[in-house]
């Protein structure tokens, strides 16, 4: 239940609200607390509260974590704060450095936060829980940035009390706690906390808003951080029933690729669903494939790229780091990485410290990794009776691996009646053509033996219950 402030300020005892807080959580047995401690005046309200309820549920682990961005020259300063403040309350502390991406194009508050979380979530597990100490001005501050950026009622729910995480979950006991009642708090407690300088810069968003622009809607509308907090509330419920919908629908958009195990979006009908339908489905998509979703331009910008391109278009767009393309009437999300192609030759062959160890059965697998940065996967060697297989090679015969073979190149697989060119099989098999280059082929001599991953050529293949030669790409990640 959010506290009541009916009495003077320094009257509220947050840390029993903390406690009630963490109480109603119902939290595992096993579970860890582990606070982002920033030693600043809000998050030692936090520590000293969670102090008090550790005191009475030792049952439960505690973390503090302090983040070095090593943006200040006062962090080493801070960070033995921290580490002497949470001696004194009893809690272990970890100090995390960590290294902040810097561009002209890039929002240091942006980039600052991103790899905070993840020093920090690296720290949880699934039963544990990263206390924050977000209140009910920060939650205002983020309503309004979200406002700024014209988002819609998911931008415009902001932070919620309780969020769930990749691994545990997120809370925020302090977010229906005013900036006045913390820091008044802190000085009935005499909590000694750090004050960054950076806070008082009003070229970051959150700093101009916090100082320029919430003072005077205070003083114009004393409740208006509640209130705000009220509508992030109501529109919450409505994303939480909208997700619902989509979550119930987007199943039947979703395919995984032949070729290999990715989940992709299918176009077919796509034009058919209302304008709104379709921004609500490729939204739910792209989040659900784990990236940053794009604003509302850009996302009517690649449905219309990718609903009336040609079928033949090379349809490549990148957004943050998503990188999304369509193959075969389908939608491809990938992380955006920057490469380039190796100048080392498109073959190699098999050294004898591969072959014989396979070819005398000392060992029946064998991983290598291909030298140079083109390539994407390791190759798996094995010796088996299942599954498509090649015939051993001979003691003369040399094993190699090429790429990159032209289309002409004429091909017969194993499970096909009659061989055909290259170039026809890629589509048969539903290789994307950005993917087509890094596909590898087994040769003895001269003869082309396997696709990897692919087909076995039919002259080459093993039937029955023969040993035979498997060769499988392992994606690098």
């Amino acid at each position: 239940m959010p506290t009541q402030f009916d009495a003077p300020l320094l009257a509220v005892d947050l840390s029993a609200h903390i406690s009630a807080f963490l109480t109603a959580q119902s939290l595992a047995p096993d579970c860890k607390l582990v606070l982002a401690y920033s030693g600043g005046v809000d998050s030692e309200v936090l520590a000293y509260g969670l102090s008090q309820f550790a005191q009475q549920h030792p049952e439960f682990n505690y973390q503090l974590i302090y983040v070095h961005h090593g943006l200040s020259d006062n962090a080493d300063i801070w960070a033995q704060h921290c580490i002497a403040r949470g001696q004194h309350y009893g809690l272990p502390v970890i100090v995390e450095r960590v290294s902040v991406n810097r561009g002209p194009r890039l929002s240091l508050e942006a980039e600052a936060r991103k790899v905070r979380y993840q020093a920090i979530e690296q720290h949880l597990t699934a039963n544990d829980v990263l206390l924050t100490a977000h209140h009910e001005d920060d939650q205002l501050e983020t309503i309004l940035l979200a406002l700024k950026r014209g988002q819609g009622p998911k931008g415009l729910a902001a932070m919620g009390q309780v969020q769930a995480l990749v691994q545990g979950k997120q809370l925020r006991p302090l977010l229906d706690i005013s900036r006045e009642h913390i820091e008044a708090y802190a000085k009935q407690q005499g909590l000694v906390h750090i004050e960054d300088e950076s806070n008082q810069d009003d070229k970051f968003d959150r700093n101009f808003l916090r100082l320029e622009i919430i003072p005077r809607l205070k003083a114009r509308w004393p409740s208006i951080a509640t209130t705000a907090s009220r509508s992030a509330a109501l529109c919450a419920e409505q994303q939480a029933t909208l997700d619902l919908q989509v979550s119930e629908r987007l199943p039947m958009w979703l395919t995984v690729a032949p070729y290999h195990a990715q989940t992709v979006f299918k176009l077919d009908s796509f034009a058919e669903q209302s304008v709104d339908w379709q921004a609500l489905l490729l939204r739910g998509f792209i989040q659900s494939q784990g990236f940053a979703l794009p604003s509302k331009v850009q996302l009517n910008q690649i449905i219309v790229q990718l609903l009336t391109a040609k079928d033949d278009a090379k349809v490549h767009l990148r957004v943050g780091e998503c990188v999304i393309r369509r193959f075969a009437n389908q939608v491809y999300l990938f992380k955006y990485q920057s490469y380039k192609h190796c100048n080392m030759p498109l073959n190699w062959v098999l050294s004898d410290d591969v072959l014989v160890p396979l070819l005398q059965q000392e060992r029946t697998e064998l991983v290598v990794t291909p030298k140079g940065g083109f390539y994407d996967a390791n190759i798996r060697f094995s010796i088996t009776s299942q599954g498509p297989r090649a015939r051993l090679p001979l003691p003369d015969e040399v094993v190699s691996v090429r790429y990159q073979l032209a289309g002409q190149f004429r091909c017969h697989p194993h499970l096909r009646d009659k061989g055909r060119e290259l170039k026809k099989l890629w589509q048969e098999f539903a290789v994307p053509p950005w993917m087509r280059e890094k596909i590898g082929f087994v040769f003895y001599g001269e003869e082309l033996v396997m696709a990897i991953g692919l087909w076995v050529e039919k002259n080459f293949s093993v039937e029955s219950n023969e040993l035979g030669l498997q060769v499988d790409r392992e994606i690098l990640v």
